[in-house]
């Protein structure tokens, strides 16, 4: 992963950086962001054979929500938060649609970065109450904007995404889509570095 033949920087506090160091890190980072696909592909098979309890494992579970979300003809932004919605389970099993969210956030609209973030809260609606807990939580953000796509998402694609039946895509069809997506920030701190 680290380019053994790129120079480093040489500072041993970052108040004493230079430009020079920074030009070397901005050397290793450009090639490490462009991998960043990789990695995510790479954790959410992570999600592969962990079924939790639940009727089909979790990699599954994101590649039927996906495909559900695909066959109703959402857009390709869309595809890639239906697909990594519940990466954040290995990371983050209390709070995993954050974890999943703040992956997302630079790349995506504000609109599906809410969406991701809030879909645990939403999906509660058709099982909290099983557990003891307020199924209405939701309701809470009732007059959100994002209310309805965040609802649409959880009853149409995320909700009906455990059938082990249900006809389910490759995550090979969805790589391509994630590497579009994730190729270039639509807004982060660092935009200066990740140019070339």
């Amino acid at each position: 992963m680290n380019d053994t033949t790129l120079p480093r920087a040489t500072f041993a506090s970052i108040a004493d950086s230079t430009v020079q160091d920074w030009a070397a890190i901005k050397g290793h980072y450009v090639p490490f962001a462009q991998g960043l696909a990789d990695r995510v592909l790479a954790h959410l098979r992570l999600l592969d054979g962990d079924h939790g309890g639940f009727p089909i494992d979790r990699l599954q579970h994101c590649l039927q929500t996906a495909t559900l979300a695909q066959e109703a003809g959402e857009n390709e932004e869309y595809l890639v938060c239906a697909l990594l919605h519940d990466i954040g389970d290995t990371l983050g099993p209390y709070n995993h649609a954050d974890v999943a969210a703040v992956m997302l956030k630079p790349f995506v609209t504000p609109e599906h970065h809410w969406m991701v973030e809030k879909h645990g809260i939403f999906q509660g609606y058709y099982f909290f109450h099983h557990l003891g807990m307020d199924r209405n939580l939701r309701e809470n953000f009732r007059q959100h904007p994002g209310y309805d796509m965040t609802a649409k998402f959880c009853e149409r694609y995320d909700g009906p995404a455990f059938d082990a039946a249900a006809p389910t895509l490759p995550l090979s069809h969805f790589e391509p889509m994630v590497r579009r997506v994730l190729a270039r920030p639509r807004e982060t701190l660092y935009v200066g570095i990740t140019e070339t």
